[in-house]
């Protein structure tokens, strides 16, 4: 396992337990299951630029989003983002292929820069046909607010595999780290601040 992702992951374990909710991680690390081979041999097809860190965070467990295990139905916060103290969950491998063109259908008004008011970062494309993200988090009101994007079609400003953000009302599409392994530094360094004790 990628030192990051090992680091992020122990880290977050010790949020959880320093947050009162020991219980909830001790549940979590029971049922959850990694990514099959199979499932993440698919992705590798669909996204060949997919950061190594991102993979072994899925064969750790293959998302927390509304995501079955041992019969039982899970949604983890697992997530962060700049979006200081809001949770964010993981998604699945079969969640990610299914999303593969979710960018192109919600956001291609706003690739294209038809409306001024709405802040795009110049680091992203503003060419729609050559557009690629890989939908990997929802945030913790089903997306409905924000979701996360690693991107592999940057402007020239840009850099690929830089991680973007979309936050609702009012829309903005951001870039918030220039690399997946970055954007868990960043959460490591802001110590974990979207797991709150009154979230559980």
């Amino acid at each position: 396992m990628n030192s990051t992702v090992d680091k992020y992951i122990s880290g977050l374990k010790a949020s959880y337990i320093n947050n009162n909710a020991e219980e909830a991680w001790q549940r979590f690390e029971k049922i959850k299951l990694g990514a099959k081979i199979k499932d993440i041999k698919k992705i590798n097809k669909i996204y060949p630029g997919i950061p190594s860190s991102l993979i072994d965070i899925l064969s750790f467990v293959d998302g927390t989003y509304y995501r079955e295990y041992a019969g039982e139905e899970i949604t983890f916060y697992f997530l962060g983002s700049d979006v200081l103290e809001y949770p964010y969950y993981l998604l699945s491998c079969e969640q990610i292929i299914k999303n593969q063109n979710i960018a192109i259908e919600y956001y291609s008004e706003y690739i294209e820069r038809e409306y001024e008011e709405v802040e795009i970062d110049d680091r992203i494309t503003n060419k729609l046909k050559s557009l690629k993200w890989l939908h990997f988090s929802d945030c913790m009101n089903n997306g409905g607010t924000s979701q996360l994007f690693i991107d592999f079609s940057p402007s020239p400003k840009g850099k690929y595999g830089q991680v973007v953000r979309f936050l609702h009302d009012p829309d903005e599409l951001i870039v918030i780290a220039d690399s997946f392994e970055d954007y868990l530094n960043y959460l490591i360094d802001t110590s974990y601040n979207f797991i709150q004790e009154d979230l559980f």
